[in-house]
């Protein structure tokens, strides 16, 4: 894992198309803008956890031919 201290207003690039902006602190908090193409999705951990399962529900749920 990379950890990187960023302040307010500064930038950090993943690869050639993803921009992580950082906006604004407040206590242990950071609020932080991501601009990535149309294609990339980009989920907080609880979001995707839960897409996963279903996933994997629909997996099961599916004939094996």
């Amino acid at each position: 894992m990379l950890v990187l201290s960023r302040a307010v207003g500064e930038v950090i690039f993943i690869g050639d198309d993803i921009a992580v902006h950082i906006l604004e602190l407040n206590g242990t908090q950071v609020k932080f803008g991501i601009e990535a193409p149309a294609g990339v999705h980009v989920h907080r951990a609880e979001v995707y956890q839960k897409i996963l399962e279903r996933l994997a529900a629909k997996l099961e749920a599916a004939p094996n031919p």
